[in-house]
């Protein structure tokens, strides 16, 4: 230890009297104005003292010599050269890695390098196990579990099988088989890996088998009585969707894995005419690859991560015997909790003990996770191949591997891809009782900033998820972005349903949630939302409820401006879900929707005080009932014909989205 604090002393001594921001070593020291450059190269010596010409090997070492640095006051820029940095555990940043206002420190990128953080390790050495079935086998460490692989930097599918709902019949410990044609699962082994997933209205559940018996599945418990109460179950989904049974080998269709972690086999079944030996995979090792949390006393501050690739991470809690019994968005309920004994008769459509419930529901957590934090940016990173939200800002403590959450005020998240995740791109805020009501101030999530950013092809395992999802949050700013290519929504907001907004919510008075928790008189922390000029199409894909921007509960000062909205399977374009209160949106283009707005007001909710002004649409049908009672207001609203979209609105199309100098991001084709 003492010789490491000798070499992080020395290293900075030298930082601070030789570097400027090119690595350059002049024959006088570094301007003040200048930010230290530490080096960090898969190829360096952390026996180096950070330097351009003797770079440092490991991202610890960096970080140590960037906090000594930190307090000569200047900034500091850690720049990583190309390559992969495996991650054995998450990188971790807490108040000693702050920087000061206006010289901050900053994680990137060396000029023209593509450095990966990445947590999983490359797999190779396949070889044939089954010829007939064009089965390949490769070795991986034993004990090691994972839900996703990557072949050739893309999540390649589980075993998995579609089956029909009335294969099976569901009961309070499992599923019976009424369909012969299932029989066989009883002879599979490794039967405590399969899973049920059900894709329903809006949940996509998961569920781990325990073992099955002639014709009696017996489900872990408490995920199977977990996903079988509430609303929208896996019992009766409100609309049908798609049932399947997957992860166990006998499973495998072309082009499908299956993970044995007890032998430390990884099997793989080839497509014709296909060599695993010629594909690249990557095999996802780590939960979370970066945990940025100070505490609300002493927050981390003045922290920047730029041009840097995050990768390969997995969640593993929805195939345990919690599995994940989701609710919407990516919340689920995380434990055993108090149910009726007939829940599957009493509770299809909530229940008060479901009401009792609804305040532990815990938030998926992220690869990159923010809480207890000022003034931190992600700006021009890549967020792919991961296996579960890509960047989380300010979530519940439960879902911040530092066990600290929310607490986030002024963060930035700008012209960043998110891409193949197996959850949302980015999710600001947290839904927990500390979120719209925080015990103390520090807790508020306030003024972030989502712009500029492409979010495509997220949230591919969990579908239930948008691209972006902001809760309880005072003035976010959601600007510029283009969402697209979604099972569910492309934008939402808000949380809660209206339960927590001041006087409570009739609705869930009758439900008998107030017996559980206060009636608040005061406001929730969600306010002054802007959700303004983003590009969002190809949503909707598998959900039909919901909507492709979507607002939840009161959000005083908000406005939803000069969003384009197309191709989302014509479901509905401007959603305001219950409670919705105080929600401006104007100047917005809806392109072929089914149902181009909809405010689910009733006599029991609060969805009130809204203003509906100056949209285009091309057709769907407008569904505000109770307008004059819930004082909506649907004023000025103009039909088009086909796409003979007028001047004006045309205008709102062109600026809609990324911005154009910003239009590339690293591998995607323009």
């Amino acid at each position: 230890m003492r010789q490491r604090r000798l070499l992080v002393a020395a290293g900075v001594a030298a930082l601070v009297a030789g570097f400027t921001a090119t690595g350059a070593a002049p024959a006088m020291a570094a301007p003040p104005s200048r930010p230290i450059v530490i080096v960090v190269s898969p190829k360096g010596n952390d026996h180096n003292d950070g330097g351009i010409r003797s770079p440092l090997r490991s991202l610890a070492a960096a970080q140590a010599l960037a906090r000594a640095a930190a307090l000569a006051g200047r900034g500091v820029q850690v720049q990583l050269t190309s390559g992969t940095y495996q991650l054995d555990k998450p990188l971790t940043f807490d108040a000693r890695d702050s920087g000061r206002p206006g010289h901050p420190v900053e994680w990137t990128a060396a000029p023209g390098a593509t450095p990966v953080l990445s947590g999983g390790s490359p797999v190779s050495g396949w070889r044939m196990s089954d010829a007939s079935k064009n089965i390949y086998v490769a070795s991986v460490p034993k004990g090691h579990d994972s839900r996703q692989l990557y072949k050739n930097d893309l999540a390649a599918p589980r075993a998995s099988i579609a089956i029909a709902r009335s294969d099976v019949t569901v009961t309070p410990s499992g599923m019976d088989i009424v369909n012969p044609a299932l029989d066989y699962l009883a002879t599979l082994p490794d039967q405590n890996r399969i899973e049920v997933e059900s894709q329903d209205s809006f949940t996509d559940r998961y569920a781990a088998v325990q073992s099955i018996s002639g014709t009696t599945v017996t489900m872990q418990q408490p995920g199977w009585q977990n996903n079988n109460w509430g609303y929208d179950t896996l019992a009766h989904p409100f609309a049908g969707g798609q049932l399947l049974l997957e992860n166990s080998a006998a499973f495998l269709q072309p082009g499908q894995w299956y993970l044995d972690p007890t032998a430390g086999r990884l099997y793989y079944r080839a497509a014709s005419g296909e060599d695993p030996a010629a594909e690249s995979f990557v095999l996802p090792r780590l939960q979370s690859l970066v945990q940025v949390a100070g505490s609300y006393a002493r927050p981390v501050h003045d922290l920047t991560f730029s041009k840097l690739r995050f990768s390969y991470s997995t969640w593993l809690s929805p195939g345990t015997s919690i599995g994940y019994a989701d609710q919407q968005n990516g919340a689920f309920i995380p434990r055993t909790v108090p149910q009726p004994a007939d829940y599957l008769s009493s509770c299809q459509s909530g229940c008060p003990l479901f009401e009792g419930a609804r305040n532990s529901w815990a938030q998926m957590p992220a690869a990159v996770q923010v809480a207890a934090a000022k003034t931190v940016a992600f700006a021009d990173d890549t967020f792919a191949h991961l296996g579960q939200v890509g960047l989380g800002i300010g979530n519940d403590a439960v879902a911040n591997g530092s066990g600290t959450g929310l607490g986030v005020a002024g963060a930035t998240v700008h012209h960043n891809l998110f891409t193949d995740l197996g959850g949302a791109g980015v999710v600001v805020g947290g839904i927990a009782p500390d979120a719209h009501h925080p015990s103390s101030p520090a807790m508020t999530v306030s003024d972030v900033t989502v712009d500029d950013n492409l979010v495509t092809d997220v949230a591919k395992d969990y579908k239930e998820m948008s691209g972006i999802l902001s809760t309880y949050v005072s003035h976010a700013v959601i600007s510029h972005n283009e969402v697209s290519n979604l099972a569910y929504d492309g934008i939402d907001i808000g949380w809660g349903w209206g339960a927590n907004d001041p006087g409570g919510s009739p609705d869930y008075q009758n439900r008998g949630l107030y017996a559980y928790q206060p009636v608040y008189t005061t406001p929730t922390t969600l306010k002054d939302t802007q959700v303004t000029d983003n590009l969002i199409h190809g949503t909707k894909k598998v959900f039909h409820d919901g909507g492709s921007l979507y607002n939840l509960s009161a959000n005083p000062g908000s406005v939803f401006s000069g969003n384009y909205i197309y191709d989302n399977r014509h479901t509905v374009g401007l959603y305001l879900d219950e409670g919705s209160r105080y929600v401006t949106e104007k100047d917005n283009v809806v392109q072929d929707s089914g149902v181009w707005v909809f405010t689910n007001a009733s006599s029991t909710n609060n969805t009130s005080d809204n203003l509906i002004q100056h949209n285009w649409f091309n057709g769907g049908v407008q569904q505000t009932p109770g307008a004059a009672e819930h004082r909506n207001q649907i004023v000025d609203n103009v039909q088009v014909t086909g796409t003979a979209w007028p001047v004006d609105a045309q205008q709102v199309i062109a600026a809609a989205g990324i911005e154009p100098a910003l239009r590339t991001f690293p591998g995607v084709t323009p």
